[in-house]
């Protein structure tokens, strides 16, 4: 067991340069997978990805625990049953079976693993994949360092007891390390000690660490990015002797191209706010337009863990930590204006049902104005709309979704408001160890985006999968949508006419001139009438 793990700034490829190359599907041949957070965006994925494209396989253990009165066969049921797996129900049905649920849960000790499945685990599994975690950005500290702090701390333990363990992949964020404008491929070191902040957490009452907190995250906006970091340098010590690699994502939306265009199952992110703008129901938010939205399919993050996995078991190093920035902000940029205008003109193209008005949206850097904005056209139609509501017997609910829209907002203010440079040079180089045929099957190129194509992907995308509507409905809500732009544009005009009206009645040297341009304009008609 090595004495000492380290952070590796960049691939090292001495052990690979003379072994005979294994394809990654054959790879994981005869394989069992353990994953923790399958029944997360990323854990569907994953599964999805690693039955379709590497079919030999043998098992995926998944850890799954009970959930509003649903154990954790249902649970699996209902995940093997969305839409995300068609494609493996239809070519390969009998797959789906090699899905098996662990009874556990990431906050309890030793997982809430029984004995008999911890010995099953230990015996038979090579490949793990840690992906839980809580990525709430507003989540309490004391339950953010328990899920990704101590929950990784515990697989650690008994990943130490897995008898044939190849290669274990954290999955961690691009953003743990935000307090840096350019972020490298190496573990930082941390404010404090891990063992510190995990003593810290269990001692002190959850009032006292609320206090503490803004002072424990430092320039972290919040706990999120505080625990992913200490949990990155927690895995130098606890990892120690296990051949461990780091994907960092940046912020995760739809697929690009697999099992679908355009999957998503949750609102977390950009996706909710951009979800708002697309029912007509939020309109203004704080961003700097020109700040490059560092976006990444959840398919090609995917494949970036599946082949990181198998580079790690390849290359036979347990005396370092390999980490991949899996981001897209320096070969692929998109800014924050461009992502959002096109998302605002796909979704006047495909709309959604049930638009209450129609969609625009404005980025602004001022915070006094988009507070100001924000009154007109949020807060206002909402109490509007209640007060509507309640007179017709319904319940009001509109100023509770603008509040929850605006806090979500607030949550984003720091991600769209900062600039960052992610180097991804392990990323790149993993690249070139894969042959034509796996780049192609396991593509995490973020060059191949094209962000016109992808963002009317993913507006469809959540249209379908999120509203749940059906394609067929396309037509009458473009119809829907031209009657709504009618009713914008009058709406308009009948302010700006109001808004003059008012201003005439105010200066008397403004109607002044407003009687000289209408006289004018009179004379000039009937001169044109004379020829």
């Amino acid at each position: 067991m090595a004495s000492k793990l380290s952070t590796n700034s960049g691939i090292n490829d001495t052990s690979m340069e003379n072994t005979k190359y294994i394809p990654v599907a054959e790879f994981y041949h005869g394989r069992s997978i353990f994953i923790t957070g399958g029944t997360g965006f990323m854990g569907k994925v994953l599964i999805e990805k690693l039955l379709r494209s590497c079919p030999g396989i043998k098992n995926i253990f998944i850890l799954i625990r009970p959930k509003r009165g649903q154990d954790i066969s249902a649970r699996l049921t209902e995940i093997l049953g969305s839409p995300l797996f068609d494609r493996i129900r239809n070519e390969n049905p009998g797959n789906l079976k090699k899905v098996i649920p662990i009874n556990g849960d990431i906050t309890l000790n030793e997982l809430g693993i029984s004995e008999v499945d911890q010995i099953t685990i230990c015996q038979e599994v090579s490949i793990v994949f840690h992906s839980a975690a809580t990525v709430k950005f507003d989540e309490k500290i004391k339950q953010s360092v328990t899920i990704n702090m101590i929950g990784t701390k515990q697989l650690m333990e008994l990943c130490h007891r897995m008898l044939c363990l190849d290669a274990l992949v954290h999955v961690s964020t691009a953003y743990c390390n935000c307090d840096k404008k350019e972020v490298a491929e190496i573990i930082y070191p941390p404010p404090y000690n891990p063992d510190d902040i995990i003593q810290l957490v269990r001692w002190f009452p959850e009032d006292i660490l609320e206090k503490l907190t803004p002072s424990l995250i430092g320039n972290r906006p919040n706990s999120y990015t505080f625990t992913k970091a200490m949990a990155e340098h927690m895995l130098l010590k606890e990892a120690r002797g296990l051949p461990v690699s780091i994907v960092r994502p940046s912020i995760v939306l739809s697929s690009f191209k697999e099992p679908v265009s355009g999957w998503v199952d949750n609102f977390n992110g950009p996706t909710g706010i951009v979800s708002a703008v697309s029912k007509g129901l939020f309109r203004t938010i704080l961003c700097e337009e020109s700040c490059v939205a560092d976006l990444i399919p959840v398919d090609l993050v995917i494949n970036l863990m599946i082949v990181s996995a198998w580079h790690t078991a390849q290359r036979k190093s347990v005396g370092n930590i390999t980490v991949y920035n899996c981001t897209s902000g320096i070969d692929n940029p998109i800014t924050w204006g461009t992502f959002v205008r096109a998302c605002i003109d796909y979704m006047r193209k495909h709309p959604v049902e049930g638009v209450l008005w129609y969609p625009t949206g404005n980025l602004r850097t001022n915070k006094a104005l988009n507070l100001i904005h924000g009154i007109f056209v949020h807060l206002i139609p909402a109490i509007i709309l209640d007060v509507i509501s309640l007179a017709t017997g319904r319940k009001p609910i509109m100023k509770i979704v603008q509040s929850k829209l605006g806090k979500a907002a607030t949550c984003l203010q720091y991600f769209t408001n900062t600039q960052w440079r992610f180097r991804n040079d392990n990323v790149k180089k993993l690249l070139t160890h894969l042959s034509p045929h796996d780049r192609d099957t396991f593509q995490f190129d973020v060059a191949a985006i094209d962000w016109q194509e992808y963002i009317e992907k993913y507006v469809l995308g959540f249209r379908e999968f999120l509203f749940k509507q059906n394609p067929g409905s396309l037509e009458k809500c473009r119809n829907n949508m031209y009657k709504l732009y009618i009713l914008h544009q009058l709406f308009k005009l009948v302010l700006v006419g109001y808004m003059w009206r008012f201003l005439l009645k105010k200066s008397d040297r403004l109607q002044s001139i407003w009687t000289n341009i209408v006289s004018t304009f009179v004379q000039i008609m009937k001169v044109l009438t004379v020829f």
